[in-house]
């Protein structure tokens, strides 16, 4: 058998390899999805406006803007 028969049936095998680990992965992958988590419940906007409010994320904001 000559070097090149060799390089051949090498690439042959990676290649059947690959193809069914990619198949494999995409029988797999419909049962890996996850439901979405519930999102929290929006607070009702309030009747008068004004609905801003200092939260610990916006704490956070303003403290990374002092110099």
């Amino acid at each position: 058998m000559s070097k090149n028969a060799k390089i051949s049936r090498r690439g042959f095998f990676l290649g059947a390899a690959a193809a069914s680990a990619a198949a494999v992965g995409a029988a797999v992958a419909p049962s890996l999805r996850q439901d979405p988590a519930p999102s929290a419940a929006a607070k009702p906007a309030p009747e008068k406006g004004g609905g801003y409010s200092v939260t610990e994320h916006v704490k956070r904001y303003y403290k990374t803007t002092l110099v």
